[in-house]
């Protein structure tokens, strides 16, 4: 299984800072919470990643 492996799994992704000044990406599903906490540094090299992402995902012919 890699990222291009599609799945039928539905998905909550909610995004916000932390009362302790971290980035935080939260993740449910089928009843699993993943929180996942990010420096501010860290998360603006995920939202760099994120854009070059959509950057080239835009360039793909379907």
């Amino acid at each position: 299984m890699g990222i291009n492996t599609e799945r039928d799994i539905e998905a909550n992704l909610q995004i916000g800072p932390t009362s302790e000044g971290m980035v935080r990406l939260f993740i449910e599903a089928q009843g699993l919470e993943i929180p996942m906490d990010f420096d501010p540094e860290e998360a603006e090299e995920i939202a760099e990643e994120l854009l070059a992402a959509i950057a080239t995902a835009k360039t793909v012919k379907r």
